[in-house]
């Protein structure tokens, strides 16, 4: 997580942040459709997004997403970075929420987006257990 704050730290506003999330997102490989089902939507989410998750053979949490709207495939992104290769008790002591505070993404999210990340958040966890 340290290096994605680091590299936030550089982006000088909001709006240079948006737009690194929304590239981040446009990087990051397309769910196939067969996995975009009901059992993997995110709930609580105002846009349509998805996230599917497996445990490696050395009981690292492998996690993949996406989402119709570009800032939340971007959040997935994120959220993907900070989380693959991680073992579930890394995932769940992790400090998912500050992390976002600290690179200042938390703070400039409409309630909807806020909404739909803690809803990611919880969905990572409720994988994670």
């Amino acid at each position: 997580m340290q290096d994605i704050e680091d590299e936030f730290a550089f982006l000088d506003d909001w709006e240079e942040r948006y737009r690194h999330v929304i590239e981040l997102g446009k990087a990051m490989p397309a769910l196939p459709p067969s996995l975009k089902t009901n059992d993997n939507k995110v709930q609580g989410c105002v846009s349509q997004a998805w996230l599917v998750a497996k445990r490696t053979q050395n009981e690292q949490i492998s996690v993949s997403g996406d989402s119709d709207a570009h800032i939340v495939r971007g959040l997935i992104a994120l959220l993907l970075l900070v989380v693959n290769g991680k073992t579930a008790s890394q995932i769940l002591a992790m400090d998912i929420e500050g992390f976002f505070i600290r690179i200042g993404l938390a703070d400039n999210l409409s309630a909807q987006r806020a909404n739909g990340l803690t809803a990611m958040i919880k969905r990572i966890r409720q994988i994670s257990q």
